[in-house]
């Protein structure tokens, strides 16, 4: 397939333009017409940019970019540099979906935390401008927050924070959004869920949490979103088997 045939079948798939992001979903940088292999990762980092290069992938698929609106203007010297110049060595497209990725319902970051949890009764949650980026539902029956945290650990692969309720009530609804949502606990509360599950925790949301009595934890921004970006990977291998498809995880504690 060419790039132009993949950024409208993404653009179709994602529906970028139904989200405020805070960064341009889509193409961020143009390489060859032509794909048939696709480097997949959380990031695109300086690592995740030079492996597609050594590969001499078409295309590098991230769920993370380049550009983000905080960061604002900025040079293409240094470390940036050196992180976009393997891609246009070697002609390499890079596309980045951030919240459309975070809430898609089939291969969303959010739907999938709910599938390892074994999450029914699924619906979008956590409205941000106008659009959805999280998944809530309902486990299939009530446990504790320190028997989630350990469920979580092990499903993720990660450490947990955990902000304790001083009462420590079961857990049945939850809401999930992945990343870097730490205040959105109180969307959690608000909805009348027990529990609120994201990738980071400010010292001040730990105490807040606590203190409003609903449970909160937080699974490390990269261990809750590296599932989604593989999910888009098995998606586009079985819907177009001759490109060559593959992930590369990073090491990330945050």
């Amino acid at each position: 397939m060419t790039r132009d045939e993949l950024d409208l079948y993404l653009k179709s798939f994602f529906k970028p333009e139904l989200y405020d992001d805070y960064c341009p979903n889509g193409l961020q940088v143009e390489g060859r017409d032509q794909i048939t292999s696709i480097v997949f990762a959380v990031s695109a980092t300086r690592e995740s940019c030079l492996y597609a290069a050594q590969k001499k992938a078409s295309a590098l698929i991230v769920h993370h970019g380049l550009f983000w609106k905080f960061h604002g203007s900025k040079t293409v010297t240094g470390p940036f540099y050196k992180r976009i110049a393997p891609l246009i060595k070697e002609d390499v497209n890079l596309f980045a979906y951030h919240l459309p990725l975070d809430a898609h319902l089939e291969v969303g970051n959010a739907v999938n935390v709910a599938r390892l949890l074994e999450m029914s009764n699924l619906s979008p949650f956590g409205q941000y401008k106008n659009a959805f980026t999280g998944i809530q539902g309902e486990l299939v029956e009530k446990i504790t927050g320190t028997e989630l945290k350990k469920i979580l650990e092990r499903k993720l692969d990660h450490s947990v924070l955990y902000s304790r309720p001083e009462e420590n009530r079961p857990i049945k609804k939850i809401g999930i959004i992945t990343g870097g949502a730490n205040s959105e606990w109180k969307e959690a509360l608000k909805s009348g869920l027990d529990a609120y599950i994201t990738g980071e925790m400010s010292e001040h949301d730990f105490h807040e949490s606590r203190e409003a009595d609903i449970h909160m934890f937080a699974g490390g921004h990269h261990a809750t979103e590296k599932f989604g970006i593989q999910n888009l990977m098995r998606h586009l291998q079985e819907r177009f088997p001759e490109i060559h498809c593959e992930f590369l995880d990073s090491i990330n504690p945050a």
